[in-house]
């Protein structure tokens, strides 16, 4: 299967498949999509964290629009913080995401007026085998200490800076290793903390990138209230 961006891969798992609506922070999704636009382009070799700063090494074009024109206005502004990148990123940016998922079939789009009034709008899942890739793929890495792929380290750190932890839905032996691991990955145990680099695929500047977005996610939704 084609892979698709990460943005779209934490959207997935955000979405309740029947309901097509949004489980947990909304605030967290929107701040994680946001970091995941700026990792796919760190994947891809367009940005790095440098002295504080995330700013772009090669502005070439990576075919992707909504990925585009994040790097062009990034080649374009100033150098801004991780913490900056995503605040300024995330406003509109779920809905560019949802439209092009439904333009491609993976999720539609219900429409529903309640009140007479007001419009509703779902997004029920059409294809789930996008979503059972993902699944498949971080439940590989949670459920054994295998160094995972870097999209997989990245998205794992994403999961858990948003918060989105029980949207993995993991059966019950199985999470208490899953939340241990989801935590080693987000530390480092997927880049560089305990591993090896020249035994791990992962590049140390995509690294960088990952753990200082996930920190201004971390940072900008704040102590979590006690239940």
């Amino acid at each position: 299967m084609t892979s698709i961006a990460l943005a779209e891969e934490l959207l997935l798992l955000a979405y309740d498949d029947e309901t097509g609506k949004a489980t947990g922070s909304r605030i967290g999704l929107d701040l994680g999509m946001a970091a995941a636009v700026l990792v796919d382009l760190a994947l891809k070799g367009r940005i790095a964290y440098v002295d504080g700063y995330l700013k772009v090494i090669d502005p070439t074009p990576v075919n992707d629009p909504i990925e585009d024109a994040v790097l062009a206005k990034a080649a374009a502004d100033e150098p801004h913080t991780p913490a900056q990148w995503v605040q300024r990123l995330r406003h509109g940016l779920r809905a560019r995401v949802l439209d092009d998922l439904v333009a491609r079939g993976v999720v539609r789009d219900v429409d529903e007026t309640q009140l007479g009034v007001i419009h509703v709008h779902r997004y029920p899942t059409t294809d789930p085998a996008y979503e059972a890739e993902i699944r498949g793929r971080l439940a590989r890495a949670l459920i054994s200490d295998a160094v995972p792929d870097e999209r997989t380290a990245a998205l794992a750190t994403l999961l858990i800076a948003t918060r989105m932890e029980p949207a993995l839905r993991l059966p019950a032996d199985q999470a208490a290793h899953a939340h241990q691991r989801l935590a080693e990955i987000a530390n480092g145990a997927g880049f560089s903390g305990g591993v090896n680099l020249e035994d791990s695929i992962v590049r140390p500047s995509v690294a960088l990138v990952v753990a200082t977005l996930g920190r201004a996610i971390t940072a900008a939704l704040g102590t979590p209230k006690a239940s």
